[in-house]
């Protein structure tokens, strides 16, 4: 599993990219590792979406911190 700074060096990198578009990727896959039964991948996915939101949302720093 990755460490909360690893995802949230991946989740500034998809926000970065692709902006809130990157909320659809993530559920996107997270659907689709549902489906093929692979749980666990889907909720690391569900994790990352979850970085970007606070990104987005101005509660998480891109290195990670938490932002009060």
């Amino acid at each position: 599993m990755m460490t909360d700074h690893e995802l949230s060096l991946l989740a500034a990198y998809m926000f970065d990219t692709h902006g809130m578009k990157a909320l659809e990727y993530a559920d996107t896959a997270v659907e689709e590792l549902e489906q093929i039964g692979e749980l666990l991948r889907a909720d690391a996915w569900r994790a990352l979406k979850g970085f970007v939101i606070d990104m987005a949302e101005g509660r998480r720093s891109r290195e990670g911190n938490i932002l009060h």
